[in-house]
């Protein structure tokens, strides 16, 4: 945490909050408990530059900064919680480690589980007081669908980002 004191460390932080907050907007919302979202592709690049500690912070005041510029019901401290979660994980799975799609679909798998699957079911099943099964198997499917269209995009995005730091666009 003590890299929050670097001014490219704290630059790259406030980049990744707005992109973050912006990718969260493009959402699909299928039903109640259902919404396609690509907020956390930029926490996964975040975690990947930065590490878990300070890509977890990023994922809490992505969160909370975007439901204050665009409320999509009662805010909730769970998802604040599950966009934390999800920057640990992705920076525990992707910093300074080789990068190959193999460990990119094994840390979207992790993310799904955990954050898609767990969390945020349970979250969502608290949230609208409904059985945390139910809510688990109403999104199991989009879940399933989206690990791996979060693969390829993650990877894309992977392969730029590793273009722009080795081409030093991005210092790292």
């Amino acid at each position: 945490m003590s890299n929050l004191k670097n001014v490219k460390t704290l630059t790259l932080s406030g980049m990744f909050i707005a992109l973050s907050v912006v990718c969260g907007f493009l959402n699909l919302p299928i039903t109640q408990f259902i919404e396609i979202r690509f907020g956390s592709l930029m926490l996964a690049v975040s975690g990947m530059l930065l590490g878990p500690a300070i890509s977890a912070v990023i994922g809490a005041l992505s969160d909370i900064i975007a439901f204050m510029v665009k409320p999509t019901g009662p805010f909730f401290p769970g998802f604040t919680i599950s966009a934390a979660v999800s920057g640990i994980i992705f920076g525990f799975m992707l910093h300074k480690k080789e990068l190959t799609i193999w460990r990119i679909f094994l840390a979207e798998c992790i993310h799904t589980f955990v954050v898609g699957f767990i969390l945020n079911s349970l979250w969502l099943s608290i949230l609208y007081n409904n059985a945390f099964i139910a809510v688990v198997s109403s999104r199991a499917v989009k879940e399933l669908i989206m690990l791996p269209i979060n693969t390829i995009l993650l990877t894309m995005i992977i392969k730029s980002t590793s273009k722009a730091i080795n081409r030093k666009v991005i210092a790292s």
